[in-house]
């Protein structure tokens, strides 16, 4: 049974391949570094982390990208002899106040090609392709030729800033676009009009691209057209998938969408969606990666198997994660990334202290540029997560810790201070995005020199902090329960593009300059049955079943 979403947390805008019996899906990563992660599975249904390619300087560079913007949109395609992937690195967002219609006008999207012929590399240095619009997608004809499509952004006053999908060929030997650009595609009255894929079936070309915007509006919409050029007519239906009108689908949100065929000749479409929280509406998830079969008509066209348009869930959840990590490898597990930075050295090394994860104090947290902050992605509504830290900070310009993190403007950050009142203590510092305040901080609390342990527990929207002192038996729980739902797109960041998901991690600062470290010698992530529902669960319960000490009083 395919399990929906199949990529439960992991970051959006799949695109999908298959090379034999072997299935690849891409998803973006936005300011997190490496860029781009590639899953792969052979059944449509277990899904494995294989591969993040932009891993080197001179193939992205993040240091300067906005929250929210960086890689977006990965295509990744196999013409028979290796595989491309293209993607937008996004330098400038801007401040909008409508999804689109209006705000910013003028953005930078900057358009890349890498190659390799296996997935796990090495992958090329990248060929900048254009900077006309953002999502590209390359197509490969059955005659040779190779066609990059995006769509174009308007800054024009009193324009659609979405102005439609645009066509120029690629010509592989002299790397680069040949030929004039030509707009194949307006979209629809829905407007947004982004995200296309091309393919070709029979006598047609068909035309996939997602509209409506990111949010509760999104949409797949299809058209055909004989030449490749068009002229393109649309769908009977317009639009194939879409949660738009149905607010009591489980999965909303759903566009932004690919297509597969198995060897078998079936058709299977992945496409972005989310899963609000009943009694919040927002995704804590953020945007997951969820997968379709879908059919060809005796028309031509394609439909889901019910004909309805609606995005299905055949099966909530799959096996649950139970990871620790020692640190004892010479490079850090795939599912850790950082952000933006293409110089790790610089904010952390797994050498300097064997066994341990040696993170220097870098710039403030939610820095556009260089700061240690290492973590991994939300992927189940109940976690645990938890770690052991070594860290002397001599003032309050240092710090370090476990942060559940979204952006620079939502957060929430367990760390370990210093003042020269109290001296070494411990407090949760909170970046709240629908707040009056925008930061806020929990009373301190002292604490002895020596290595402490640093825990936190998720559940669905609430979060609570503990923290064990060495030679201490029992947790102390922080007394606040915070508020978890604030990471997640729907908690809007004024002005800022909300896309990125939730993380949870290792974080140290020193805003003084003198790159004080904290060595970290273990991080766990364990997901907990959430089977119970957002109110049903007994957490306090649940928690002490886990072995968290005293019962908190929620």
């Amino acid at each position: 049974m395919i399990r929906n979403p199949i990529l439960p947390g992991f970051n959006p805008d799949p695109s999908i391949v298959r090379v034999g019996e072997d299935y690849y899906v891409a998803t973006s990563t936005f300011e997190w570094f490496p860029g781009v992660q590639i899953h792969h599975s052979r059944d449509l249904e277990n899904w494995r982390l294989v591969a993040r390619p932009l891993d080197r300087a001179s193939q992205l560079d993040l240091r300067g990208d906005p929250d929210g913007c960086g890689v977006w949109a990965p295509c990744l395609s196999h013409d028979g002899q290796r595989f491309h992937l293209v993607y937008t690195d996004v330098k400038r967002y801007g401040r909008t106040t409508t999804a689109g219609a209006s705000g910013a006008s003028l953005r930078d999207f900057h358009n890349y090609l890498v190659t390799a012929e296996t997935i796990d590399g090495p992958w090329s240095d990248p060929v900048h392709l254009n900077s006309s619009g953002f999502d590209p997608s390359l197509f490969h004809d059955a005659d040779g030729r190779k066609w990059l499509v995006n769509m174009l952004w308007d800054h024009r006053p009193g324009r659609n800033r979405f102005g439609g999908i645009v066509l120029q060929e690629y010509d592989p030997r002299a790397r680069r676009l040949i030929g004039e650009r030509r707009l194949i595609f307006k979209g629809t009255p829905l407007g947004l009009t982004e995200a296309p894929h091309l393919y070709r079936r029979g006598d047609h070309y068909y035309l996939l691209t997602a509209e409506g915007g990111t949010g509760w509006n999104h949409a797949v919409t299809m058209a055909r057209a004989r030449s490749i050029e068009g002229p393109y007519e649309l769908h009977p239906d317009v639009h194939i998938l879409s949660a738009r009108d149905r607010p009591d689908a489980p999965l909303q949100r759903a566009g932004h969408a690919d297509l597969v065929e198995t060897p078998a000749g079936e058709t299977w479409m992945v496409y972005l969606c989310g899963r609000p929280l009943s009694n919040r509406g927002r995704c804590v998830m953020g945007r997951e990666t969820a997968i379709q079969k879908m059919c060809w008509g005796a028309d031509g066209w394609l439909r889901t198997e019910a004909g309805d348009g609606l995005p299905v869930v055949e099966a909530e959840r799959g096996p649950s994660i139970d990871q620790r990590e020692d640190f004892d490898a010479p490079g850090l597990a795939i599912d850790f990334q950082w952000l933006r930075t293409p110089e790790p050295e610089a904010i952390f090394s797994l050498s300097a202290r064997p066994g341990h994860l040696r993170l220097y104090g870098r710039e403030s947290i939610g820095s556009l540029f260089t700061q240690a902050l290492v973590a991994r992605r939300q992927q189940a509504f109940c976690y645990s997560a938890a770690c052991a830290m070594d860290f002397d900070p001599a003032h309050y310009q240092q710090a370090a810790g476990l942060v559940c993190y979204y952006n620079a403007a939502k957060f929430h950050y367990l760390h370990v201070s210093h003042d020269e009142a109290l001296g070494r203590h411990i407090r949760v510092m909170s970046a709240l995005p629908d707040a009056p305040q925008a930061d806020a901080f929990t009373a301190p609390v002292a604490i002895p020199p020596g290595r402490i342990e640093l825990r936190c527990e998720v559940d669905y929207e609430r979060l609570r902090f503990a923290f064990r002192a060495e030679g201490q038996a029992g947790w102390t729980w922080i007394p606040e329960i915070f508020d978890a739902s604030i990471l997640s797109d729907e908690a809007s960041a004024p002005g800022l593009p909300n896309f990125t998901g939730a993380f949870v991690g290792l974080a140290c600062q020193d805003m003084a300059g003198t790159a004080r470290p904290a060595d970290f010698d273990w991080f766990a992530y364990r997901e907990r049955d959430y089977a119970a529902g957002p109110t049903g669960l007994d957490w306090p319960a649940a928690l002490s079943r886990l072995g968290a000490g005293p019962m908190l009083r929620a």
